[in-house]
């Protein structure tokens, strides 16, 4: 990146401009974002560049490519290969040389073996995720399948009994026996937890969800010691990881004041935590709790998943975007909104008791700054993603510490007047379309990001649903770098672009780096991510091998 030059003002100063010229009255920040900008003074030789160790995907392109197929929304051919081999090994220890109902035993030994994988994979701290380097939301498809299967192995282990009492006349004398009676309660939990499990809840009654998940999963362990005193072992080792996980969240759990403010364009609240200023990376997520009688008699109880919107180490601490979508999220913009200027109008705020737990998720083992680009394709409020992707790179890369060479970042949004207004600075001149006003409040972070380097040039494309009446954007209005466009992103031409560019940069003289491959975050909507795969695989293995392959981050919303 090139150095930018000094001015003898600072922050502080009575005009208050900093190093790059950007003023305080421009930004909508509590504090200047001018740091990222700086770039250490020598030679490429004294950098230290992380290594880059090439997924298996990009290793075996042909294969990755295959697994990485959607057979529906958001279920890929490895997800459903991973399952198959899963339910075939059940299914061999359920129905080898047994009949489930002549020997119902069997399947209840299948059922008792997968207590504790359930249990593990419910964590949000589990060793499984640690080991493979996934997010606890990466292995919920697994814990899912796991969930069906001890429900329907203990179904069927129920009904053989029920066939084989019935048919032997016998029914009324085991049903009153204390362990068959606890056998109907833990199957009962374990029924009422599948239902209460279904897309129908998860969607429209997440507490009931989640409230009759802790209350199954609490009753089913000392039900299940009850019919069966041999699970002990089993009990226990659930137990254990219920156990651990949750000490681990309240390790990870700190109380602090938060600044909220609202931005009204976008129906979101902007929290500031300046206190948390460390201890996470770009791309993880953290989970919410606000202390305030303004959130309801039970809000206090609820936490939630936040994506973190900035990079560590910087004044503003932790930042998050929270996206009024109901009635928790649709309480807390209220009550930002009571503290008078919003974000956007460069007001102060209102302070509020947050608990914070995390981090959690994130890229795993995948280092973007090890990548020679990157890409990032994000719908709504998947820019918070985006955004700290990208000042975490900026920033490595002002250490000397990053490798990218490009960035481009796609932005999609239905509504640009509602869902545009986000970390742009004011510009004096007047803007001919509706989108593009919404714009006008997004730059401050990214204006002294986006015209900065040789090395890691950003762009930004913000792509919109355009009435047929609305008028074109005036691009004279545009910083550069910045462009707005009406209707669906070409993503597949943008990254054939970056591609070639990545190419060029390695084959000549100005960047004797290595070619060390594309990344391409993804966060939105679960159709986004499917698009994303598809692009991918759609890549002339040529092209892919000459870039040093493209891997894909995914963060999807939703269930």
């Amino acid at each position: 990146m090139r150095a930018v030059q000094s001015t003898d003002r600072n922050p502080g100063s009575p005009g208050g401009f900093s190093g790059d010229g950007v003023t305080s009255e421009e930004s909508h920040t509590a504090f200047s974002h001018t740091h990222l900008i700086r770039h250490p003074q020598g030679k490429p030789e004294g950098w230290s560049l992380p290594p880059h160790v090439r997924a298996w995907s990009a290793i075996v392109p042909p294969l990755g490519s295959l697994l990485r197929r959607r057979l529906e929304t958001s279920f890929s051919v490895g997800q459903a290969v991973t399952l198959g081999v899963y339910f075939v090994a059940l299914v061999y220890a359920s129905f080898y040389k047994s009949n489930p109902f002549a020997d119902p035993l069997r399947t209840g030994f299948v059922a008792m073996s997968q207590i504790p994988v359930v249990y593990v994979l419910a964590t949000k701290n589990n060793v499984l995720g640690m080991f493979v380097g996934l997010g606890y939301e990466k292995l919920n498809y697994i814990h899912r399948f796991a969930g069906i299967v001890i429900v329907l192995a203990s179904n069927i282990h129920g009904l053989g009994y029920i066939y084989e009492w019935t048919f032997a006349g016998t029914f009324s004398k085991y049903i009153r026996q204390t362990p068959v009676i606890w056998a109907f309660v833990a199957l009962g939990c374990l029924d009422f937890i599948y239902f209460f499990s279904t897309s129908f809840w998860r969607q429209k009654a997440y507490n009931v969800f989640f409230s009759t998940h802790v209350i199954g999963f609490i009753v089913f362990l000392p039900a299940a010691y009850g019919h069966q005193a041999s699970m002990l072992p089993y009990i226990i080792a659930a137990a254990a990881v219920y156990g651990f996980d949750h000490t681990l969240r309240l390790l990870k759990t700190r109380m602090y004041d938060a600044r909220i403010r609202p931005i009204p364009d976008m129906t979101l609240t902007r929290v500031e935590i300046p206190a948390l200023n460390a201890g996470w990376r770009a791309g993880q997520h953290v989970r919410l709790r606000v202390l305030s009688s303004a959130m309801g008699w039970f809000g206090w109880a609820e936490t939630h998943p936040f994506t973190i919107a900035g990079v560590s180490k910087t004044p503003d601490g932790l930042v998050l975007m929270c996206k009024s979508a109901g009635g928790w999220t649709g309480k807390l913009y209220e009550m930002a909104k009571m503290a008078g200027y919003g974000y956007a109008e460069g007001g102060t705020g209102r302070s509020v008791k947050v608990m914070v737990e995390g981090p959690y998720g994130g890229p795993g083992h995948s280092v973007f700054a090890s990548f020679s680009a990157a890409v990032f394709v994000v719908g709504g409020s998947g820019i918070t993603f985006a955004l700290a992707a990208v000042q975490d790179l900026l920033q490595r890369d002002t250490e000397g510490a990053s490798r990218v060479k490009i960035i481009e970042v796609i932005w999609s949004i239905q509504d640009p007047c509602k869902n545009a207004a986000f970390y742009c600075t004011t510009v004096s001149s007047p803007l001919f379309s509706p989108a593009a006003a919404s714009l006008t409040p997004l730059i401050p972070q990214f204006a002294a990001l986006i015209q900065q380097s040789i090395y890691a040039p950003l762009k930004i494309s913000v792509h919109y649903t355009r009435a047929s009446s609305a008028p074109e954007t005036s691009k004279e209005f545009l910083p550069p770098g910045l462009t707005l466009v009406g209707g669906r992103p070409k993503v597949a031409k943008v990254l054939d672009a970056v591609i070639s560019r990545a190419v060029s940069y390695g084959s000549g003289g100005k960047a004797s780096l290595d070619i060390t491959g594309v990344i391409m975050g993804v966060c939105g909507p679960p159709g986004l991510g499917d698009e994303i795969a598809q692009v991918i695989s759609a890549v002339d293995a040529g092209r892919r091998w000459a870039v040093g392959g493209i891997e894909m981050h995914e963060e999807v919303f939703g269930w």
